[in-house]
């Protein structure tokens, strides 16, 4: 059952970092000063009743009398909300805030939170927002600018400062100069997916970790030949996640990042199209020709699977060395070996995303989930207890240790060097902590949940409850891999928003149809002319006069 939680929520992050990478793509939102764009006092100052009158970073947030906020909670089906869950009484206990829940299922969350806010039904806190989301509802006024509120919110000024993640904020701003959502803040930022590998076999082969792509297909063509049956690289994400981590070493975006599909060309100071560059021609080149050898898996882009199916039975019957995942993945393949194989005869790793022509690059920066506020919640007399309780729960050091890991001295200790250790009789299922020894943290107290637990992580506390191989794949990231440095903005208008999502839809559809043609060999490579041609034939022009016209635009009028 873990192996299985932890893939689908492997896969469904994935989903979800699709959708809000293409939003906040589209959007390209303005970067400017904090508080920039509008005229006049922000509304709700003077709804102060509950608020604490002095409220600092890192200090334990508590309302002057009770409180009740409406909050929308996302249903995991692995992970059924109880009334029983200790999290909410310990939120209440520390902060004197009872939480209003509104639940939804994970299904269709992203719905079901439009119809809500586009009724005006929506509870005051809406979390899980990945950046990009918010676009719809701020252009609206669904949803407040937390901007013109950031100085009530002392630990998110003090971490952003401290992390150097001022110039990411600012490029959360939308043409009015103001940002509609405050981010999960992560001190330090690796991709999610990357390549995991069988050490063992390509030791066993004479085959070096690959730094490079380049050097994972030797390594490849090596377990070829000693294993002559199998497709020694797959992807169980139907390709999406392989060419998404792929894409920066060969200077493009594709897959599960191609967004917009707009990538800047610093030599011509323009946004080009992706898949039109020579970066995603030699991409789509270089994957074909691994299909081509039998060294990459067909069905890798052509079985709809989780990830918890065709790729593990194959890794665990020896017919794939190498494939996409995250952190979860490496437990569930070891697992999955461990009864073909044998324990202690195998080693999944999980490497830095290997490099390419475009140098030892990977994705940029990122931030995680955050939180969007209803305009409604301005008119409430505790609007501004409001936001000091948002500020500690998503942001103070000590509400995010106990929203991971429970309460301390009764779930856990904590060491002076900083080790976190479950007490006996908790288990931490999800990331095999204490795996079966009673009561799970997550399932039967509610910490450790989606919907809060991993927004904000100093680094010290995603290691915490993470394997040490995943901490030495961090280390390896941040030592060796350059993130790609963000695009410069594009902040399109509400009119420009709605042509561009009529043109990029039939422009992603074309290209997403013809990657796969291409790699499969279903088209020949000799007609990637062609095909660019029919992209320029859906005005493709058109789009990029769209994104460029507002490059400049932003530009001249920010100097």
């Amino acid at each position: 059952m873990t192996r299985d939680v932890t893939t689908r929520r492997a896969r469904r992050t994935g989903r979800r970092m699709t959708a809000a990478v293409a939003a906040a793509a589209l959007v390209a939102l303005a970067a400017c000063t904090t508080g920039g764009g509008g005229d006049g006092e922000p509304e709700g100052l003077e709804q102060t009743t509950g608020a604490m009158e002095s409220f600092e970073a890192d200090q334990q947030f508590k309302a002057t009398e009770p409180v009740s906020f409406s909050m929308l909670w996302t249903d995991w089906p692995e992970l059924p909300i109880k009334d029983s869950w200790q999290q909410f009484d310990e939120i209440e206990k520390r902060t004197n805030v009872s939480l209003d829940l509104t639940n939804i299922p994970f299904s269709d969350a992203v719905e079901k939170r439009s119809l809500l806010l586009s009724a005006g039904d929506a509870p005051y806190i809406i979390p899980l927002v990945y950046t990009g989301e918010e676009k719809s509802f701020a252009a609206s006024g669904a949803v407040l600018p937390l901007s013109d509120y950031e100085e009530y919110m002392p630990n998110f000024q003090k971490y952003v400062e401290e992390w150097d993640l001022r110039p990411m904020i600012d490029n959360l701003r939308q043409a009015d100069g103001k940002y509609y959502m405050m981010p999960g803040l992560q001190e330090v930022s690796v991709p999610v997916f990357t390549l995991l590998v069988r050490k063992d076999v390509f030791d066993e082969v004479g085959a070096p970790i690959p730094e490079t792509w380049d050097e994972l297909r030797a390594g490849l063509e090596k377990i070829k030949a000693k294993y002559p049956d199998s497709y020694p690289l797959a992807d169980g994400f139907e390709g999406q996640s392989m060419l998404n981590y792929a894409s920066h070493a060969f200077g493009t975006r594709a897959g599960w990042g191609f967004g917009d599909g707009t990538f800047f060309d610093e030599e011509s100071g323009e946004f080009v199209y992706a898949a039109t560059s020579d970066g995603y021609k030699k991409m789509v080149e270089y994957f074909h020709g691994l299909v081509e050898d039998g060294l990459l898996d067909p069905e890798s882009f052509t079985a709809t699977n989780d990830g918890a199916g065709t790729v593990t039975e194959k890794f665990a019957a020896e017919e794939v060395f190498a494939a996409s995942g995250a952190n979860g993945t490496v437990q569930e393949f070891s697992t999955a070996l461990d009864e073909t194989v044998g324990k202690g005869n195998h080693e999944v790793v999980q490497i830095a995303p290997p490099g390419g022509e475009a140098g030892q690059i990977v994705e940029p920066r990122n931030f995680w989930n955050g939180f969007m506020v209803n305009s409604e919640a301005k008119d409430d007399p505790n609007f501004i207890a409001l936001l000091q309780f948002l500020d500690w729960l998503y942001y103070n050091p000590d509400a995010r240790e106990m929203l991971r890991w429970g309460v301390e001295g009764e779930t856990y200790t904590k060491s002076e060097d900083g080790k976190f250790t479950l007490e006996p009789g908790y288990s931490l299922d999800a990331f095999n902590i204490n795996f079966g020894a009673g009561t799970d943290i997550a399932k039967d107290l509610g910490f450790s949940s989606e919907v809060l637990a991993g927004s904000t992580e100093s680094r010290a506390l995603k290691e915490s409850y993470n394997s040490p191989q995943f901490v030495e794949y961090i280390d390896s990231v941040l030592s060796t891999r350059t993130p790609r440095d963000p695009f410069p903005p594009a902040p399109l208008n509400e009119a420009e928003l709605e042509q561009a999502s009529l043109l990029t839809t039939t422009l992603a559809d074309t290209v997403n149809t013809n990657t796969l043609k291409f790699i499969l060999g279903e088209r020949d490579l000799s007609e990637w002319d062609a095909y660019v041609a029919e992209l320029e034939g859906q005005n493709l022009q058109g789009y990029l006069d769209l994104v460029n016209g507002a490059h400049q635009r932003f530009a001249e009028s920010n100097g």
